[in-house]
């Protein structure tokens, strides 16, 4: 079974992602193939550079990735053009490590599921973690370099929690829970979708 795994920034789903590993899933990492591409050598550097000129690209050839943050978060146009490019070919990767797998649980961890529009046909159930807006920024707001208005853009260009939520066929919701409860629940749920390989609490 393909599982379609989502969330709003800070929401705690690359824990989520971790525990469903544990379990016995395979994870297909669509921001971890997105970082691949946009390395010093990785596929979407020439296409970037020609699109948004050498001053989006590092000294040492990779993409300047807080400059290119800042304009896609302020600029919607340029958002669109950077997904020209990096959607694709990270759609392309991510389907060719599903078909390699042989778990019996192959998991897709998409942080724009909801917002790209495409990956529900590919997928048979949506798992969605949630939690409040106050919770993703307290979280947010422990990573370096983040500020609350760097946070809120993060969050704006986002879908809704509303959105995510009637998406899902699943909803975790990782707020004011321990830790052992939240990987309780997401072994449970692997379980029920077709985990095997379940490592006991």
């Amino acid at each position: 079974m393909r599982i379609g795994l989502t969330g709003g920034i800070g929401s705690g789903k690359s824990t989520v992602a971790g525990f469903l590993r544990e379990a016995g899933a395979a994870i297909v990492d669509t921001d971890a193939i997105s970082r691949g591409l946009t390395l010093s050598d990785g596929a979407a550097m020439p296409a970037i550079a020609r699109e948004f000129g050498a001053d989006f690209v590092a000294t040492e050839g990779a993409l300047d990735r807080d400059r290119m943050r800042a304009l896609v978060f302020s600029d919607a146009a340029a958002k669109r053009r950077l997904e020209a490019i990096l959607h694709p070919l990270i759609t392309a990767e991510a389907l060719r490590q599903a078909d390699a797998a042989t778990a019996p649980l192959v998991v897709f961890d998409v942080p724009l599921l909801v917002e790209s529009g495409r990956w529900r046909a590919r997928v048979a159930r949506v798992l969605v973690v949630d939690c409040s807006a106050d919770t993703q920024c307290q979280r947010v707001l422990q990573r370096p370099g983040w500020t609350p208005e760097r946070v809120r853009g993060a969050m704006a260009a986002q879908a809704s929690r509303e959105a995510r939520r009637a998406a899902a066929d699943a909803v975790l919701v990782n707020d004011g829970i321990a830790l052992v409860t939240l990987r309780n629940e997401v072994m449970s749920l692997a379980a029920r979708w077709g985990c095997e390989t379940i490592t006991s609490p």
